[in-house]
């Protein structure tokens, strides 16, 4: 048995972004409406032109860019990124649309302390950037959202949240993700909070989560 719990409360975050950042957002206004007990302390973008960091900065939220072109490999780029989330003291690390995949070396820094957000249901279309695209090809009649541990292997951590929504005969890519991003929105902060209030212990595969008080 695992239990995942921050070192402090408020619970100390450090955000990984590569794109518009919109999960981000929800993030930040959910502590803003003081339903989530986290501080975002710092946000990395491997893209510095991420509008991730134009929201990060519209909070007053530090942000750093790490760009792959500055180190001769993956392991190092990524190792720096892990630098910075130590200088800061993360409890947890929060990949909110992050394009890249995590080496193995910085997901045994983090032990069980980094989720992820995924558009699909899990273990339904993992390891693609295109799971919605993949299940209207597929023609699911069910999709949705994921939120998990991350591991060594890729989109298979313990799941911690999943939120369905129905596919529908005239949907498209766009359509289907605009509606499942409605979900990512709020089951991200949930399994944060979940997180922040040592809510959640790993028994195996599966996450347990724990009533509260």
């Amino acid at each position: 048995m695992i239990n995942p719990r921050p070192a402090r409360l408020p619970a100390r975050l450090g955000v990984l972004v590569s794109g518009q950042g919109t999960n981000l957002q929800a993030i930040l206004e959910a502590i803003k409406r003081g339903e989530l007990d986290a501080a975002v302390s710092v946000v990395i973008s491997n893209r510095a032109e991420a509008m991730a960091l134009q929201r990060a900065a519209a909070f007053g939220v530090p942000t750093a860019v790490v760009l792959h072109r500055d180190y001769p490999n993956r392991l190092s780029h990524q190792l720096a990124i892990a630098e910075i989330l130590q200088s800061y003291r993360v409890d947890l690390v929060v990949l909110a649309g992050f394009d890249r995949i995590l080496v193995p070396e910085f997901v045994r820094t983090f032990p069980y302390r980094i989720i992820n957000i995924h558009p699909s249901l899990l273990p339904a279309f993992a390891g693609t950037l295109h799971a919605q695209q993949e299940a209207l090809e597929y023609g699911v009649k069910v999709s949705g959202c994921t939120v998990h541990f991350v591991t060594e292997e890729v989109d298979a951590g313990p799941i911690i949240l999943q939120a369905a929504v129905p596919v529908l005969d005239d949907d498209t890519v766009e359509t289907l993700s605009a509606r499942i991003l409605e979900q990512e929105h709020k089951i991200l902060p949930q399994a944060i909070q979940l997180f922040a209030e040592g809510r959640l212990e790993v028994i195996g595969r599966r996450v347990r989560i724990k009533s509260q008080g």
